[in-house]
């Protein structure tokens, strides 16, 4: 008899982050990690990122196997928040003018 196993690393709570997908124990969401891998101007491997962050690779290959499940709607919700900043930055300039 085949047990599936969990690895416990990713967490929900509506008091962090409005329960968005996070790193268990902490405050950094999956698309935090997302992000920093898709953003920096130099490529940098998921144990640098996991130091940056003082998390264990554990802890960002976890966000990582997360997200590829959940792909779809995590890179939704990136392109939102995405929007929603340049629509303030646009408010702001507007109100500047």
């Amino acid at each position: 008899m085949q047990t599936i196993l969990s690895i416990n690393l990713i967490a929900s709570d509506p008091t962090i982050r409005s329960g968005r997908p996070v790193i268990a124990g902490t405050s950094i969401e999956i698309s935090d990690i997302v992000c920093a891998l898709r953003r920096e101007p130099e490529p940098r491997t998921l144990e640098q990122i996991a130091a940056s962050y003082a998390l264990s690779p554990a802890q960002v290959y976890a966000a990582m196997a997360f997200y590829y499940e959940h792909q779809v709607d995590i890179d939704m919700a990136i392109q939102a928040n995405d929007a929603a900043i340049e629509t303030a930055k646009a408010k702001r300039i507007e109100r500047l003018n």
